[in-house]
C-alpha cells in the first residue's frame, strides 16, 4: 500500500495516534527514520530501553554485519537501535507505538532480552509461554479501558452481542479500546471481519474520561508496562477481542445481526 498521510481517517482504530497526526500529515512521502526521530521529540516522554539506551530508529540497511548477528530484541536493548525498513507500514507503526507507549515497549523488549540472555545458561528453548505472550501483545495488543466492571466480565465470557449491542450506549459512554499492537494497526488500513486483538483490561474511574488523550496515553503506558513485567505469564493472561464489534468501528455493526456471526464473535470454549 502506498503512503497515505491521512491513513488515520480510514478507521476509528487509529484514534490513539492522533497526537502525531498533525506532523504525519506534513509528510507527502514516506517518512524516513530521521522524520520518525523528529516525531519522537514531539513527546515529553523519555523513549528509552530498560537498559537506559535512548531509542533511535535506524534504516535496516545501515545495520552493520556485526550488529546483524545480534537478535533483533537484544540489539534494541543493548544499543537502542530499532531496525526500521523504509516504505513499510508494519515498521512505521512499530515506531509510532514506541513513541506513544515507550514504557510498555521497553518492558516487552526487556522480556525478550532477558529470556534470550538466560537461554544459553539454562539450556532452555529461546521461546516460551512468556515470550509468545509478549509477542502477541506487541503485534496485536488492545487495551480495554472501562469504568464498568460488568463490561469486563461480559467480554471475558465472550458475551459479545450483549456487550456491543444490548449495552451499546453504555459501551460508548464507559468503554474505550486503545490499540497497542503495531500489526493490528497495519491490518486496520484495510479492515476485515476477523481482525482480533489480544486484550488487556484496566478498570478506570469516571475522571479518566475527562483527561486529555495525551494524559490517557501516559497513564495507560505505565499501567501496561507494570502488567507486562509483573503479571504477564502466558497467552492465558490475554483475552481475544473482536475489535470491529466496538460500536461505530465498522459500518456493518449498526445492525444487530452483525453480531450473530459466530465465526468472528466466537463463544467461549469455541472449537475450530
Amino acid at each position: 500500500m502506498d503512503w497515505n498521510p491521512r491513513f488515520y481517517e480510514v478507521s476509528p482504530v487509529f484514534w490513539p495516534l492522533k497526537p502525531l497526526a498533525e506532523v504525519i500529515l506534513k509528510h507527502r512521502q514516506w517518512p524516513h527514520c530521521l522524520d520518525l526521530m523528529q516525531m519522537k521529540q514531539l513527546t515529553d516522554s523519555c523513549v528509552a530501553t530498560a537498559s537506559g539506551q535512548p531509542v533511535c530508529f535506524v534504516p535496516q540497511e545501515n545495520i552493520g554485519n556485526e550488529m546483524i548477528k545480534q537478535q533483533y530484541e537484544s540489539r534494541i536493548y543493548l544499543t537502542g537501535q530499532v531496525a526500521t525498513r523504509s516504505r513499510n507500514w508494519h515498521d512505521f507503526f512499530n515506531a509510532l507505538v514506541w513513541i506513544l507507549f515507550p514504557q510498555a515497549k521497553a518492558a516487552l523488549n526487556r522480556i525478550h532480552h532477558d529470556a534470550l540472555s538466560k537461554a544459553p545458561i539454562d539450556k532452555t528453548a529461546k521461546r516460551g509461554p512468556l515470550r509468545d505472550a509478549a509477542t502477541l501483545v506487541d503485534e496485536s495488543g488492545v487495551i480495554v479501558l472501562t469504568s464498568q466492571p460488568t463490561l469486563i466480565d461480559l467480554l471475558r465470557r465472550h458475551e459479545w452481542k450483549t456487550v456491543f449491542w444490548q449495552h451499546r450506549k453504555i459501551v460508548l459512554a464507559s468503554m474505550r479500546f486503545m490499540v497497542f499492537g503495531h500489526a493490528l494497526y497495519e491490518k486496520a488500513l484495510n479492515p476485515y471481519i476477523g481482525m482480533t486483538g489480544k486484550g488487556v483490561f484496566f478498570l478506570v474511574n469516571e475522571m479518566f474520561w475527562q483527561q486529555s488523550l495525551t494524559e490517557q496515553l501516559k497513564a495507560v503506558d505505565l499501567w501496561l508496562a507494570d502488567f507486562l513485567i509483573h503479571k504477564l505469564i502466558s497467552n492465558a493472561d490475554l483475552s481475544p477481542i473482536p475489535i470491529l464489534g466496538y460500536p461505530e468501528w465498522l459500518s456493518d455493526n449498526r445492525y444487530a445481526d452483525f453480531y450473530d456471526n459466530r465465526s468472528y464473535f466466537r463463544p467461549l470454549n469455541h472449537v475450530v
